[in-house]
């Protein structure tokens, strides 16, 4: 039952908000095209629910060659974990550098909530590499589809470490409501206004 309304809602939610946000998205994809040229967008493998895999887009942020430049950029904490996102990447294009500051290069996400590959409030998605790395405890963040946003995200974002995030994960999902969802929906709006842990 809390599934079949998770999806309802996602679905109702996640259209209208996709409706509303097409005309700004143009106005980016613009923006982009003027910066950088194209591609537009940029796709990438993630884990969904059930560890299904499938195409999560976004708004390139990043020069056209960014993964090949990965090695040339790579950062390591104290334990020798990659560091997978930093504040000063030279990588990030000036357009790419204020869409990450206020999540705008997330909206192309709404096509993903549409189609059911994602939800608007869940775990977040997971790159493939990385969860071949995963110990048993931390596959249970599949039970559920992963997230826009989540509770990872409206509980430091990009400054906290990989490995907290994936125990806000489990948080979510064994507290999960439709109640929570609209809480998380709702800090998230603050999140993002102030622009805190986005890099």
């Amino acid at each position: 039952y809390q599934r079949l309304m998770k999806r309802a809602f996602d679905l109702s939610i996640g259209m209208v908000l996709l409706l509303l946000t097409l005309p700004l998205m143009a106005v980016i994809a613009f923006f982009i095209m003027i910066d950088d040229g194209s591609p537009i967008l940029f796709k990438q493998k993630r884990v969904g629910e059930n560890g299904r895999i499938f195409d999560m887009y976004k708004f390139r942020t990043m020069v056209r060659n960014a993964e090949e430049l990965n090695t040339q950029v790579a950062t390591f904490d104290e334990d020798g974990n990659e560091i997978h996102k930093t504040e000063d990447d030279p990588r990030i294009t000036r357009i790419g550098r204020i869409l990450r500051r206020f999540s705008l290069d997330e909206l192309p996400q709404f096509f993903n909530v549409v189609r059911g590959d994602m939800s608007l409030v869940g775990p977040r998605p997971e790159m493939p590499y990385l969860v071949k790395k995963y110990q048993p405890w931390q596959r249970k963040r599949f039970a559920v589809p992963p997230g826009l946003t989540g509770w990872w995200q409206v509980n430091g974002r990009s400054d906290k470490p990989m490995h907290l995030n994936t125990e806000d994960d489990l948080y979510y999902i064994s507290n999960y409501s439709l109640w929570l969802d609209i809480q998380i929906l709702m800090r998230t709006v603050w999140i993002v206004l102030i622009g805190r842990g986005a890099y």
